[in-house]
């Protein structure tokens, strides 16, 4: 694990992205809803993709009773452009056939039941939780922010879940809501999975993939 202290790193991350002017480079939703279906089609995909495919479906399926009634097929033409359609039309159909079984139509805030639902995880889940519901039990680890952990050497893990677990570990709970967000963007514009820019990232000196490559 690093050296580094947590608010060091927070600091200079909040220096250089503001997540209230970012909106536009994460997904768009604004009900429980939305944020359910589009951070599950988010998955090995990017962002802007999910998106333009959201605007269609959306549209057509304006909540969770009307895509509990959708077929397969219909739902697979509207996203296909984010790949894996096949699972992720099925995924989402059924969840939202579960939310109206079991949940009265209402998208769970607790994260044992939203971890129960089709195609959710705890990255999901924690989401969910956090941007539908102002909930924060966690934090959400996508490749960036797990790329970006591992490279920092905030942990030794390679399984999201347990990186969550080293990261809620390392930051007081206060910051948990916005390393998701901060990471994503220092994925996104910095440490890029190939040839990082090191010597541009105000986190090298406090990184350990950075010393390891004599930036």
């Amino acid at each position: 694990m690093t050296d580094s202290d947590p608010d060091t790193i927070l600091s200079r991350l909040r220096s250089r992205y503001d997540l209230s002017i970012s909106r536009d480079e994460f997904l768009h939703f604004t009900n429980p809803y939305e944020t359910l279906i589009a951070t599950i089609l988010s998955a090995q995909t990017t962002d802007r993709c999910v998106n333009m495919v959201t605007r269609e479906l959306f549209k057509k399926y304006p909540d969770i009773a009307a895509l509990s009634e959708a077929s397969v097929q219909d739902v697979e033409k509207l996203i296909h452009p984010t790949g894996f359609f096949h699972a992720k039309a099925r995924n989402i159909i059924a969840a939202s056939q579960m939310v109206m079984k079991e949940f009265n139509g209402r998208v769970p805030d607790e994260m044992d039941d939203l971890v129960r639902l089709p195609g959710v995880g705890r990255k999901t889940a924690n989401i969910v939780l956090d941007h539908a519901f102002s909930k924060t039990v966690g934090i959400a680890v996508d490749t960036h922010v797990k790329r970006v952990s591992m490279r920092l050497g905030l942990t030794e893990e390679r399984d999201p879940d347990r990186i969550e677990m080293d990261l809620v570990r390392f930051f007081p709970k206060e910051f948990w809501a916005e390393i998701n967000g901060l990471f994503i963007l220092h994925g996104r514009r910095v440490c890029t999975a190939r040839n990082p820019a090191c010597d541009v990232c105000n986190l090298a000196d406090l990184c350990r993939y950075a010393s390891s490559h004599e930036v």
